[in-house]
């Protein structure tokens, strides 16, 4: 089963699907350490790897798994990052929330309203009871993000991953349908 990848729009962002014209900066974002500093991979180092992301994109949308759309400010049209719902499990009504965004965008807000908008398409359009989110247990900012979203932290996931060679937890939030509160900031797909 197919997922269309949806255009979404809030006052400040344009989230979209990615096309080829994406690798560079997509490349820049995953290569840059200190960005991906509580991540669970290492930058990358090799610009194919870009072009393989996007590529797992279209696939993802393809096969209905999920969809990741790329992040640009309205205002000049930059690509500041991206946010995705994957594992998106239609029978259970669930899927996983995703970010990433250049360390310059950060402390705006924008990794807020990047997922708020994609909270909204999931629970109203694809109609989810339950979005799962994970973050490294250091990593308070993107933690914050989810709790100003509405998610509970859940757990933690002890030394689930290995982070730049160190053994690292994980924290996992939910956010169930019945608890989210969207902002009145209205969310428009083309």
């Amino acid at each position: 089963m197919s997922l269309p990848t949806p255009t979404l729009h809030t006052a400040r962002l344009r989230l979209r699907p990615f096309d080829d014209a994406d690798a560079d900066d997509l490349f820049a974002l995953h290569s840059n350490a200190y960005v991906l500093r509580y991540w669970d991979a290492p930058p990358w180092t090799d610009r194919v790897r870009a072009e393989r992301f996007i590529t797992a994109c279209r696939q993802m949308a393809e096969e209905g798994t999920g969809a990741r759309l790329a992040v640009d400010r309205v205002s000049g049209g930059a690509f500041i990052g991206w946010c995705s719902l994957s594992r998106w499990n239609p029978d259970h009504r669930s899927a996983s929330l995703g970010y990433c965004f250049d360390d310059a965008a950060w402390g705006h807000g924008y990794a807020t309203e990047a997922a708020r908008a994609v909270l909204r398409w999931a629970f109203d359009t694809l109609d989810l009871n339950r979005v799962q989110a994970e973050t490294d247990t250091r990593n308070v900012a993107s933690a914050r993000v989810l709790e100003k979203l509405g998610f509970v932290r859940e757990g933690t996931l002890r030394e689930d991953c290995v982070v730049n060679g160190e053994v690292s937890d994980s924290w996992v939030y939910g956010l169930i349908r019945r608890e989210w509160q969207p902002s009145s900031e209205p969310v428009a797909g083309r």
